[in-house]
């Protein structure tokens, strides 16, 4: 119950409130009872039915990161907090909307990965070789984390946006590679030349679909307004995992054929001996 809005935020107006007394009709409250006035809870807060109270702060960023400091609570300070009032604590707001979202996110690597393996199978009409394109996916990766510890930045939520993208990026590279390999050994061209052959006759193609992507990314890491800075992460991924799994990419991608085209050809011996 609720007294009408006019009334309802002055004093006056609780001390008159009129109270039915048996057999004496209404009474202002002000004759049945003392008032006393004293600071009270603005809001009342409940999560899940229980009482709570929210308890948010702003990171500086020069000193730590959100993870670091929550990392910290969790091991130093929460679990006495814990024992010794007898409450339950939960993290809410970011910290649990980028726990749903790296979860997700791990969902639909496993779901793009499963994609792309099925699209080089058909592709390539093998089992073995879209392996050999997959495999250049942790080069690239290995790159990002580089750059990361080169400029002194976090990985976020963005690094990881930043690997889908880094992923079709480094296997376009392996492609360009892998199918004018493919074209040399059809035309009868022996495993070991038709690998160089391709590694010389497609250097410059993978070289310009990488350093392509790397110009139109570069400027974002020297930006410095705000909105940019939510990027930069994202940009690191892509700038130093390509430039780095570019170059790997044309020594592992070869070493990786020419291992497979090795096993293959043992296998076939066996089989006709």
């Amino acid at each position: 119950l609720q007294l009408p809005k006019a009334n309802r935020d002055t004093s006056a107006s609780l001390a008159s409130l009129p109270i039915l007394v048996a057999g004496h009709g209404f009474v202002a409250l002000e004759q049945l009872a003392t008032t006393k006035v004293k600071r009270g809870i603005d809001v009342i807060r409940q999560q899940e039915g229980l009482l709570s109270v929210t308890v948010s702060a702003d990171v500086d960023e020069s000193q730590a990161n959100s993870n670091e400091v929550l990392d910290a609570l969790r091991v130093k300070t929460l679990p006495a907090i814990m024992q010794k009032y007898h409450v339950e604590l939960g993290f809410e707001g970011r910290t649990a909307d980028q726990a749903e979202t790296m979860q997700d996110l791990g969902t639909g690597m496993i779901l793009g990965l499963s994609l792309i393996y099925l699209i080089l199978v058909w592709v390539f009409g093998s089992y073995l070789w879209p392996i050999a394109v997959m495999l250049a996916i942790p080069l690239g990766l290995t790159g990002a984390v580089l750059g990361h510890w080169l400029l002194s930045i976090d990985l976020s939520l963005f690094s990881m946006m930043g690997l889908f993208g880094l992923s079709g990026i480094v296997i376009n590279d392996s492609i360009v590679l892998i199918v004018y390999f493919r074209e040399l050994v059809q035309k009868g061209v022996a495993a070991r030349e038709a690998i160089i052959q391709a590694i010389c006759m497609r250097l410059r193609a993978v070289l310009l679909t990488s350093l392509t992507t790397i110009a139109g990314l570069v400027p974002i890491l020297f930006e410095t307004s705000l909105q940019a800075q939510y990027l930069i992460p994202m940009a690191v991924t892509l700038v130093f995992g390509l430039a780095y799994g570019t170059f790997l990419i044309l020594f592992f991608i070869p070493a990786i054929l020419t291992i497979l085209e090795s096993a293959k050809g043992l296998l076939f011996e066996r089989v006709q001996t």
